[in-house]
C-alpha cells in the first residue's frame, strides 16, 4: 500500500517523477496505489502515488469568475437551451472536473468567437446524460424553444448529449413549426482533450442559427479534419460512430448544408426549408405508451406479451421490413387491442416494402403500417406524435404514411 495514502486531496498541485522525466498536474483520485493526476494539456496519466510531491493545496487557489462578456446589441439574439453534455462545459484544473456551463457569459469564454456572431441568451431547462432524455423533457424543450421565438429569438441552438439526440431533433421536428433555425449540437469529445471538437461544432451551430434555414437540424463535425461541419435535417440523422467526431451522418438524403470552418461560411442545398417559410405553431401532445423493437432470428413471440397496453409499436425488421410468421400471429393480437404497428427496416437506407414477400403481405394483412425510409428512432418519435394528436385511428395511418417535416422521402435514389 501507498506510503503517501490520504496525503492528496483532489486538486491538490503535484509533481510527479516518471523515469527520469518529471510532470506537473492536478491530483483527481488514488486508485490500488496509483494517482491521477490531469496534465496542463487536458489528459489524465497514471503514476505511483509514491512518486508524487505536493507542490500546493487545491484550496490555496484562489477561484476567480469570468469577468461579464459584452456582447454587440447590434447582432441578432439566439438563444441557447442547454440539456447537458459537454459543449459548453468548462474544465476545472484544479478536480478535474468537466462542469456544464449555462450563462451566456459563460457560454461565450467557452466558446471564444461567438460574440461576434450574435448576442446570446442562455437557458438551463436541464443538466442530464442525453440516455436519461424523456418524453416529457422533449415536451419541456419544445415549449422552451417555442416561448423563445415567439419572443424575438432569430435562432435557437440546442446543446445536448450525443447519444440520443438524434431522437430529440425528431421529437422537436414534429412538436414545433419554426419559422427559425432551430440548431441542435453537441460534441464527442470532451472540451479537456486537445482534439476537442466543441469550438468548432459551437461556432458552425451559431453561424447555422442565424442562416436562412428555417428548419430543425444537427450540425456536428463533417469529416475527420476541421474543415467543415455537416447540416443534417433533424429526423433524417443518426449517430453512427460511438466516439469519431464525424459520427453523425444523413440516411436517405444528403446533408442539407454545410458550414466551413474556420471561415464560417454556410452553404444550403436547395431541398433545405428556408427561413420564415412557414409560422410558428407549436404541437406538443404525445403518446408516451409506444415502444420501438428491433427483430432478430428466433425472436420468441411471447417477448410482444409485454407490450400489452401500448398504443404504438415500431418494428425495425429484416430487409424489406420483415418478421418471422409466429411473431406476425402475435402482432395481430396486439393491433386488434388498439395499438398502431409501424414496421421500418434495420438496414438504415432504403424502403420498406412488404408487397414482395409472403411474410410482408401477411403484415399488411393484420393492418401493420409500412414506414416508407424513415428512420426507426423517428419512426418512434412520429408515431408518439401522431398518436398524441390524430382525433382518429384512421387520421392516425394517414398522418404516419405522410411526409410531415422531411422524415419520408417518396424517392428512392438507389
Amino acid at each position: 500500500m501507498s506510503t503517501k495514502e490520504n496525503m492528496f486531496s483532489t486538486g491538490d498541485l503535484v509533481r510527479c517523477t516518471i523515469g527520469e522525466a518529471q510532470a506537473e498536474g492536478s491530483f483527481i483520485t488514488s486508485r490500488n496505489g496509483m494517482a491521477v493526476v490531469k496534465l496542463g494539456s487536458g489528459y489524465n496519466i497514471g503514476v505511483f502515488e509514491d512518486d508524487c510531491q505536493l507542490i500546493s493545496r487545491q484550496d490555496a487557489v484562489e477561484q476567480v469568475e469570468p469577468a461579464e462578456a459584452a456582447q454587440n446589441q447590434s447582432l441578432p439574439p439566439v438563444t441557447i437551451v442547454s440539456t447537458g453534455g459537454t459543449i459548453a462545459s468548462r474544465i476545472d484544473y484544479r478536480t478535474g472536473a468537466v462542469t456544464s456551463q449555462f450563462r451566456a457569459t459563460d457560454i461565450l469564454h467557452a466558446i471564444p468567437g461567438l460574440s461576434s456572431i450574435a448576442q446570446f441568451r442562455a437557458i438551463q431547462l436541464c443538466n442530464i446524460l442525453s440516455e436519461n432524455m424523456t418524453p416529457a423533457i422533449w415536451q419541456q424543450l419544445a415549449r422552451a424553444i417555442h416561448d423563445e421565438i415567439k419572443n424575438g429569438a432569430r435562432g435557437i441552438i440546442v446543446t445536448h448529449g450525443t447519444d440520443t439526440m438524434a431522437y430529440s431533433a425528431a421529437a422537436v421536428s414534429f412538436m414545433v413549426k419554426t419559422p427559425v433555425p432551430i440548431v441542435f449540437v453537441g460534441s464527442q469529445r470532451s472540451a479537456d482533450r486537445p482534439s476537442s471538437d466543441n469550438l468548432m461544432n459551437g461556432l458552425c451551430a451559431a453561424k447555422a442559427a442565424i442562416s436562412d434555414l428555417g428548419e430543425v437540424v444537427v450540425v456536428m463535425h463533417a469529416g475527420t479534419s476541421d474543415d467543415t461541419c455537416a447540416i443534417h435535417r433533424g429526423t433524417r440523422v443518426r449517430k453512427m460512430h460511438t466516439s469519431r467526431r464525424d459520427a453523425f451522418q444523413s440516411h436517405g438524403i444528403p446533408p442539407i448544408g454545410t458550414v466551413s470552418y474556420p471561415d464560417l461560411v454556410v452553404s444550403l442545398t436547395p431541398g433545405a426549408i428556408t427561413r420564415g417559410t412557414r409560422d410558428l405553431v407549436l404541437t406538443d401532445n404525445l403518446e408516451e405508451r409506444c415502444a420501438l423493437i428491433s427483430y432478430y432470428p428466433g425472436m420468441d413471440p411471447a417477448i410482444l406479451s409485454a407490450y400489452t397496453g401500448y398504443k404504438g409499436i415500431v418494428l425495425a425488421g429484416t430487409g424489406l421490413g420483415h418478421v418471422s410468421s409466429p411473431f406476425i400471429e402475435r402482432l395481430d393480437d396486439l393491433i386488434k387491442d388498439g395499438a398502431t404497428v409501424v414496421m421500418t427496416s434495420q438496414c438504415l437506407n432504403g424502403r420498406v416494402c412488404d408487397r414482395v414477400y409472403d411474410t410482408g403481405r401477411d403484415l399488411l394483412s393484420i393492418g401493420v403500417i409500412e414506414g416508407e425510409d424513415m428512420l426507426p428512432e423517428a419512426a418512434l418519435v412520429k408515431l408518439m406524435w401522431v398518436l398524441g394528436n390524430a382525433s382518429s385511428a384512421e387520421q392516425a395511418r394517414e398522418m404516419l404514411q405522410e411526409n410531415l417535416v422531411g422524415e419520408i422521402d417518396r424517392r428512392s435514389v438507389a
